[in-house]
């Protein structure tokens, strides 16, 4: 991701996937659903020990939460968090991959173990496979009355997931296209445009595959949130005469916005909350939603089994769906916030800059924006193997 600033690099937690890479065997594991790794409901809690011990530890992404702007250490509506409630957080930014983080926890969750953390943040992706093995608990929603009324309509079932009952989205994003406007001499408006003669050998995709296949099949017509084996396979089919032809550069992680920017590359996948970083130093950068529609995804938060202090994590993660709270939240990381009601909150800022957020639809998705978005059906556990195998050889990976 661009580096241009401080806030900007903290975009990085939409990291690529490399499905069967440097944590193969666990990512293996967890993917294909051993039942020895499962863990029964009744095995995932341990006594409570918030009411006595009033702390938490909570690990994220770095970068990934307000900071103030004359000491980066110091966390603004974190802090509040603590005075307000006399409980301290042991705030670690420690998940720079997902990945990487799974193998990390894995073994103390399937020998029933604590991790240690009592809230983490994880791409919904990632989600599905702890809610499938049962290594995260069930969140007392009448402990989080913001959440129950707050929560965005169209983050409230994912399929993994349905009735956000394990988990609670941080922050949001889409998956669409990026485009150079001035260097292209044109508008793009549907997925089919990056396969169009002029754009031969300037157009980049996404190489993780949990982030590419949702955008892709949804230029074929594809309804995300029910998509099959033959539509995936139709993707991939499609993709292979695009590299063969020369027509895709190359396949990308974050660091697609540095072809972008240099003009190396015209039009790209790209995720909402990088662009609008991108377009504070360049207003050429557009960000387009396609006319057949674009993924609504994001990086959530759970509560892994064994965790000592469950009520305080979920008094903290109610906090930040307070819609005053979350306001504050989506001024600095500029991602699609989950509370809808922060619009109003950001509207009143006298900042002029900060009120123009509310009417962003890369933060706040307009109804015409939200109708073609979707939170795509995940991969499941019996899919993984075959779909990853078949895409990594396409990207390289």
């Amino acid at each position: 991701m661009s580096q241009t600033s401080t806030r900007t690099s903290a975009l990085s937690r939409r990291s690529l996937l490399a499905a069967l890479g440097g944590t193969a065997a666990l990512g293996a594991l967890a993917g294909c659903g051993v039942p020895a790794a499962y863990v029964r409901p009744g095995d995932r809690a341990v006594a409570d020990e918030s009411a006595a011990d009033k702390k938490l530890t909570w690990a994220n992404w770095p970068l990934y939460i307000d900071t103030d702007d004359d000491n980066p250490d110091q966390r603004p509506t974190l802090r509040a968090f603590e005075k307000r409630t006399g409980i301290s957080v042991d705030y670690v930014e420690e998940i720079n991959d997902n990945d990487e983080f799974f193998g990390k926890v894995s073994p103390a969750l399937m020998n029933h173990q604590s991790t240690g953390r009592d809230l983490i943040v994880i791409s919904d992706w990632m989600c599905a496979r702890y809610v499938r093995l049962g290594w995260v608990q069930e969140m007392d929603r009448a402990r989080q009355p913001n959440v129950a009324h707050h929560l965005d309509p169209l983050l409230r079932s994912p399929a993994f997931d349905p009735g956000r009952r394990f988990t609670v989205p941080w922050q949001s994003g889409i998956t669409g296209i990026a485009y150079n406007h001035r260097k292209l001499g044109r508008e793009i408006r549907a997925v089919s445009d990056l396969w169009a003669k002029d754009l031969k050998g300037r157009v980049t995709l996404l190489s993780g595959l949990d982030e590419s296949f949702a955008l892709l099949m949804q230029g074929n017509g594809v309804d995300v949130t029910r998509w099959t084996a033959d539509d995936f396979h139709r993707v991939c089919d499609q993709v292979e005469r695009e590299v063969h032809r020369g027509q895709i550069r190359r396949f990308t992680g974050n660091d697609y916005t540095k072809d972008l920017v240099s003009g190396d590359v015209l039009a790209c996948q790209a995720y909402s909350g990088d662009v609008i970083q991108l377009q504070a130093d360049n207003p050429d950068i557009r960000f387009v939603v396609p006319e057949e529609g674009a993924e609504l995804w994001s990086d959530s938060l759970m509560i892994p089994d064994r965790a000592r202090h469950k009520a305080n994590a979920e008094r903290l993660v109610d906090y930040y769906y307070d819609p005053e709270v979350a306001a504050r939240l989506a001024a600095w990381v500029n991602y699609v916030c989950p509370v809808p009601a922060a619009r109003e909150v950001l509207a009143r800022a006298r900042d002029k800059d900060t009120a123009a957020l509310a009417d962003n639809p890369l933060v706040f998705p307009d109804g015409m924006m939200r109708e073609r978005l979707a939170v795509a059906r995940d991969i499941t556990s019996a899919e993984r193997t075959e779909f990853a195998r078949r895409w990594n050889r396409i990207a390289g990976l």
